[in-house]
This record gives C-alpha cells, structure tokens and sequence, in this order.
C-alpha cells in the first residue's frame, strides 16, 4: 500500500472513531499512530475518563483480534498465560494439544491486542511476564515451549494513578517498553455530551429548557467535586449520568420533575457520595459534602424530605462550570 493510501485509511479511521467517541481527538490520534507503529500502549488517567472506550473503539474499527483482561490481584501468571488441563495430563501427558491458552498466549498467537484494564493492579510477578514478552516478543511455557509473537500483537493497557484506592507503582522496566499517553477529565462541553447522549433515553423527546440546564447544572456539580477541598478524589462523569438517570426514575416514583430539589438532591446523594473519597482528617462526610456543592450550583433546597415538596424551577447554576 501507498504511503498516500495508508496515509488516507488512518485519516479514515480517525473520523469513524471521532463519531463514537465523545472528544479526545488528540488522544485517539495517538493511539491510531502508536498501534500503526506496531508500539505497546498505556493510557493513564483518572476513572471515568473513557481510556477503555477509547481502546475497545480503536480495536473494533481497526478490525484487530481483541483479548480482554481485567487487572486484579487474583491474574497470576498461570490465568494469564495459560495451563494444562490437569485431567487431560494425566491420560494423554503433556501434549501441546492439552494446553488451555490463556489471554496472553492466544494474543501472541493470533496477532491480537492484549488489552489489559487496571494494570497497575496487577501483581509483579505477573507484570514480570509481561515486561520479557514485550522485549523478546515471544513467551516460553514449561513443557509447551516457544510461543512467538504473530504480526500484529501488541499490548495496550489503561490504568488509573498511582493513589487510587488498590493501585500500586508500575516499575520502569514496564514504562520503558510503553508508549504512555496521560488523559484527564474531559471538557465541560464533552462531559455536558456525554451525559445527554448516555441519558437522551430516560427522556424520550427534546429537552425543554428546564431539562436540559439541569443535565448542565448535574455537570457542573460532578465537576465541583474535583476541586473541593475536603475531597481528595472527586466523581468521573460516570456521577453524572447516574445522578440523571435516578433522578429521572425517582420522580416517577414521587410524581414530580427530576430537576424538583428534593427529587435532585436525593438523586445527588445517591449517585455521588460512594464515588468520592474525602481528605483524611476531616470531619465532615461525604453527604455533607455533596448537599453543600448541590446547593451551590442549584440553590439552597426548601425541603427537608423527600416527598417531592419544595420549588420546582430552573436550577440557579445550570451551566456554570466548575
């Protein structure tokens, strides 16, 4: 193929991926380049951030083999490479035929992308498998032998940072053989998107102007979240389409609109304070913390239950950003 032609498939790729994915055009070209430069990736950014959307589409629109891992504690590196079905050995011995491949070996088979999520929980002796595979391109298994790696086969990854809860430091012998790319929360017009395209369903038909500075006013209240002072990690956009969708469910249950302050408190309660983490040593919790950022952005609530009293207008701070 051309340098022309192949210049044109990767513009071709970039703008099938830009109608799925919400922003993140630099990001996407640089994974695009990366994979294309046959390059193992990392993508390092909060939760929420759309690191996993962002691979899952490039492996579907590139047409690529795609093996899945979930980094945990439990990927040992007989889950991740493979095994010998024990009840087989003991009939037909150690045949290559008898050897179950894990995610690792299938890849490097079939010239796939391992793709792990949350990396940086995966256990080093683990890692230490992946770090000589991505060197020598190859894996030798006891008793298999050499598995090679076929055109194609990379690994991309995503990861959160370091001081998320569970996480712990990737050493630089893994770094050094990544291609890393830092992402961070999307923009206040792309997290407003996200959340209307995840949510448009809850309520069917266009928004009137009430709805749609709510969904503006959940945003910028998700977003708060990232700067209070008494949060050491605030809510992914995630909170968002959660706060939208119970509320919107709420309000049948109470027969009033999501955007009613009980209805949207309640609603903010519930979808935010299990996602934020508050600053060791302060006294408050996290309901107090949210109720707090809640009546910043749509104003101090007149009710105290959640009966669906209290006035029902148009937040006060639907489209102020954070």
């Amino acid at each position: 193929m051309s340098d022309t032609a192949a210049s044109a498939d990767l513009r071709a790729l970039l703008d099938r991926l830009r109608a799925g994915v919400v922003g993140r055009v630099r990001e996407i070209e640089l994974v695009i380049a990366a994979i294309d430069a046959n390059r193992h990736i990392l993508i390092e950014g909060p939760p929420g951030t759309g690191k996993s959307t962002l691979l899952r589409g490039v492996a579907r629109e590139m047409d690529i083999g795609f093996e899945f891992v979930e980094g945990n504690a439990e990927l040992t590196p007989a889950r991740l490479v493979g095994h010998f079905d024990p009840a087989r050995v003991l009939s037909e011995g150690y045949d290559p035929d008898v050897f179950v491949a894990g995610p690792l070996a299938a890849a490097l088979q079939d010239g796939s992308l391992l793709y792990i999520e949350e990396l940086n929980r995966v256990p080093e002796e683990t890692l230490n498998v992946l770090i000589t595979v991505m060197s020598e391109r190859e894996l030798n298994v006891p008793r298999l032998g050499r598995i090679e790696a076929a055109p194609g086969f990379r690994l991309v990854s995503a990861m959160n940072p370091f001081d998320a809860v569970g996480t712990a430091r990737i050493s630089s012998a893994v770094y050094d053989r990544v291609c890393r790319i830092s992402v961070d929360y999307q923009s206040l017009e792309d997290e407003a998107m996200i959340v209307r395209k995840e949510t448009v369903t809850a309520t069917p038909g266009q928004l009137n102007d009430v709805d749609a500075a709510w969904r503006d006013g959940v945003v910028a209240l998700v977003r708060s979240t990232r700067e209070h002072p008494d949060l050491r990690i605030g809510s992914s956009v995630r909170g968002a389409i959660d706060m939208v969708m119970v509320a919107n469910s709420l309000s049948a249950i109470r027969d009033a609109e999501p955007h009613t302050p009980s209805v949207s408190l309640d609603a903010a309660l519930v979808a935010l304070s299990g996602r934020v983490r508050l600053r060791e040593g302060t006294s408050r919790t996290a309901e107090d913390v949210i109720r707090e950022l809640w009546e910043a952005v749509f104003g101090r609530s007149t009710s105290d239950g959640g009966d669906g009293e209290g006035k029902a207008g148009a937040p006060t701070g639907g489209t102020t950003s954070s």
